[in-house]
């Protein structure tokens, strides 16, 4: 069912493309520019032609067919879901970036509520060209393409604001990606008031307990779930350099060079290999998870448009492989001290599967979930959920009860769980920032260590 409707919706999609482009050319375009002396004036629909050809639209439109940005299901999913609209919803993204709604939190009814949001009804639609192009057929020159809806920094929702990625380069085009592809907030659950997860508190008291279920400290602060984590836009912070738990070690918090002379567009925007660069987005040919031994990735904006000419990247060349290499050792390594307070059972979530976007990223083909059970998610789940809802079956509930206690975390081992996420879902295995990840991973590693974990 689930792939008829993605058939069904790619299809929609084509008309829907081809119904644009078709309009655009035979409605009456922008007034013509009116002749003297007896002339003819100029033909306003050749202002058309500027966008609407096979090497510009139309072939953009024929890329976006392979991005998830068209294909993915998230716009069907959240449709409705006022706090997920700013990054998974055409109008959503629209009221947020035209209304400046800050990732600030708001005391509200007795409750902290997250203001970054949108509303009901502007939850919905898929996302198209207008979602990042502001102007399109507003003047119908080529300038309607290269107007973005947003450039501006981006305030961090993960912080409540209190952290902005700016990334200046390329007249800050990368800023566009950053405001989804952002990690988003822990707040704490077990709390009425609903406050936003106390950062500085994780990082500066390592051995203060968050959860323990065996002593009756029930989740001072966070509910631990399967679903405990900052979402899936780490790679917009990793980019960056800044939001993850940096906790002081042996290594310092500096940025490699892409963070201030790359642009996301440059490698995710490439000259096209198969179904890699321009507006698919994609920097390998390969759909989802890492998993197979067919990938191939596209160079192009590292060799071609980039600053690796002189001395190419191929996915044999030390700077590429080594890198990758080494970031996956060190990710390796902290999965292991997190899954050791599991006495032997991983706390942390395996799925061998293509279904995992994460899969062969760290040996363990770890997600990022953690493995606690819950009956429509994670039904093989090896921990009991400490926070079953009312709403399960009486079977589910007795499943739950045979299962083990969810052991006791402490703030340096929730600190190591974000990082652990910072660094897994940014995908890329340290390319994105090589130094920023090395630090964060070697650094927590020795924070477990110091806390005698």
């Amino acid at each position: 069912m689930k792939n008829l409707r993605k058939l069904l919706y790619a299809a929609g999609l084509m008309i829907v493309a081809a119904s644009m482009i078709i309009t655009a050319c035979t409605k009456e375009g922008p007034q013509g520019v009116a002749g003297k002396d007896g002339t003819n004036g100029k033909d306003a629909n050749e202002t058309c032609k500027l966008c609407h050809s096979a090497t510009v639209v139309d072939s953009v439109a024929v890329q976006f067919e392979l991005a998830k940005h068209s294909w993915g299901e998230a716009a069907f999913e959240e449709a409705g879901n006022a706090g997920c609209a700013p990054c998974h919803e055409h109008k959503g993204f629209l009221y947020v970036c035209k209304n400046s709604i800050p990732s600030t939190f708001s005391f509200t009814g007795g409750k902290w509520v997250n203001d970054y949001s949108s509303v009901a009804s502007d939850a919905i639609g898929d996302i198209t060209c207008f979602t990042c192009h502001s102007s399109l057929h507003t003047t119908y020159g080529y300038s309607d393409i290269t107007a973005l809806t947003t450039t501006a920094p981006v305030p961090m929702t993960m912080w409540g604001g209190t952290k902005t990625i700016d990334l200046t380069q390329d007249g800050g085009k990368s800023n566009l990606c950053v405001k989804c592809h952002q990690p988003r907030p822990l707040t704490c659950g077990n709390d009425a008031a609903g406050r936003l997860l106390n950062y500085d508190s994780v990082l500066n008291f390592p051995l203060a307990v968050m959860y323990d279920s065996t002593t009756g400290v029930k989740n001072t602060m966070l509910k631990p779930s399967y679903r405990m984590h900052v979402h899936y836009g780490a790679v917009g912070a990793v980019f960056a350099g800044k939001g993850a738990i940096e906790y002081p070690g042996t290594e310092s918090y500096t940025n490699s060079p892409h963070s201030t002379l790359a642009a996301c567009v440059d490698c995710h925007m490439a000259p096209m290999t198969g179904i890699a660069g321009g507006h698919a987005f994609n920097v390998r040919n390969a759909k989802e998870s890492a998993l197979g031994s067919g990938t191939t990735w596209n160079f192009n904006g590292c060799n071609v448009t980039g600053c690796h000419a002189d001395n190419p990247l191929d996915a044999t060349t030390s700077k590429w492989k080594n890198t990758r290499s080494e970031i996956k050792g060190l990710l390796d390594g902290l999965a292991a001290k997190i899954n050791a307070c599991g006495n032997g059972t991983d706390i942390l979530h395996a799925d061998a599967t293509s279904s995992n976007l994460w899969a062969g990223i760290s040996s363990g083909n770890y997600d990022g979930y953690l493995n606690i059970y819950d009956p429509s998610s994670n039904a093989g789940g090896a921990w009991r959920n400490p926070y079953p809802s009312g709403s399960w079956t009486a079977s589910q509930k007795a499943t739950n009860l045979a299962l083990p206690k969810f052991p006791k975390l402490l703030m340096v081992q929730t600190g190591a769980l974000i990082n652990f996420q910072f660094c897994l879902r940014e995908y890329s295995l340290g390319i994105h920032n090589t130094q920023y990840v090395r630090a964060l991973l070697t650094n927590t590693v020795k924070a477990l260590n110091d806390a005698g974990l």
